[in-house]
């Protein structure tokens, strides 16, 4: 007869939490234990599946799936991982977007769309008042965060922090002294937001190597490519001794390499770029950038929820690392600071 998952955490010696760990795939889980586990599982023969008996009559098969765009590299791959995972248990995903624009407010999450239609939810890339979560919450519902996080929710997110220092100190390491940066929006100041953390990166790897960080070095990109080019010739027009810049995405990335080649100025001789995400566009322009597994990101967020609605663990923050790629749009410092 088949054991449950609690049996198996005591063959292994390991927590419920990190059998579900093991047995998804999940990062953070030593290769020892994660074989340990998967061999406790097949000997009890236990299998961890949301479309098992588990799942109760009644249920709608749907997750909502809230983002603010569907047409950018990141949410696009995250919705696209998330929906093969549920196609996969039978699940459907119930779309809406909440268009985030530099020039009007959003509209506000409204629970009454998600009630009696959703058996969870899945938050991509959204940032959310408080009082907002708290209205997704009464539903009842699982619910999980990709990307912007909520503390106490359950959050699958990059590491943005380290994805950032690890940017400006590639930099750093070029011989650049000078390094501007390309955030995302003014007004997106939460705790748990990418583009908070990538800044603290970047001020991070700034201060150790003892540079200068002030206000004039950083612009705000909006997180696609038209911000990305008006943000970096409002940098260079600001600190014309600017060698390099670390931009908070690959779309700002390459919006910052079209501003470059506005203003005559060659990548990587004059300025450097950097990004982060691994945008599929990336080789085709030469980006240097911290790529992200944002596919694997959105099957993760997918599966983690079906286990939720089963009552089975999870584990509340699931963090992803990034690796450089390094290609044509970085490069040494220039002997001498630009001068227009």
């Amino acid at each position: 007869m088949a054991h449950g998952i609690d049996e198996v955490a005591r063959v292994a010696g390991v927590s419920t939490a990190t059998v579900s760990r093991a047995l998804r795939g999940l990062p953070n889980v030593s290769a020892a234990t994660r074989e340990r586990v998967r061999t406790a599982a097949a000997e009890l023969g236990y299998v961890a599946s949301p479309s098992a008996a588990s799942l109760a009559s009644g249920r709608t098969k749907t997750i909502g799936l809230l983002t603010p765009w569907v047409n950018r590299w990141f949410f696009a791959n995250v919705i696209e991982g998330a929906e093969r995972a549920l196609r996969a248990e039978g699940f459907d995903a119930l779309l809406h977007t909440f268009e985030v624009s530099r020039y009007a407010p959003r509209l506000r999450v409204d629970p009454d769309v998600l009630r009696r239609r959703v058996d969870g939810i899945l938050v991509v890339g959204l940032p959310l008042a408080a009082a907002e979560v708290q209205s997704l919450v009464k539903l009842g519902h699982p619910l999980i965060f990709v990307g912007s996080g909520v503390e106490g929710q359950v959050t699958v997110r990059l590491d943005d922090l380290a994805a950032a220092r690890a940017a400006t100190e590639h930099l750093i390491g070029l011989g650049h002294r000078r390094i501007g940066h390309i955030s995302g929006t003014p007004d997106d100041v939460t705790p748990f937001s990418p583009p908070v953390a990538r800044r603290e990166g970047w001020v991070s790897a700034m201060r150790r190597a003892g540079l200068p960080v002030d206000s004039q070095l950083e612009v705000h990109g909006h997180f696609d490519v038209e911000g990305g080019r008006e943000s970096m010739h409002i940098l260079m027009r600001r600190c014309p001794d600017v060698t390099a810049v670390f931009a908070a995405s690959d779309e700002m990335a390459m919006g910052a390499i079209l501003a470059a080649r506005d203003r005559g100025l060659s990548i990587p001789r004059d300025v450097s770029v950097v990004g982060i995400d691994g945008h599929d566009l990336g080789e085709l322009v030469g980006l240097t950038t911290m790529a992200q597994p944002a596919l694997e990101q959105g099957a993760t967020a997918a599966t983690l929820l079906l286990e939720m609605i089963t009552g089975a663990p999870v584990p509340q923050d699931v963090v992803y690392p990034t690796r450089l790629v390094e290609r044509a749009s970085t490069g040494p410092a220039p002997a001498a600071g630009l001068t227009a």
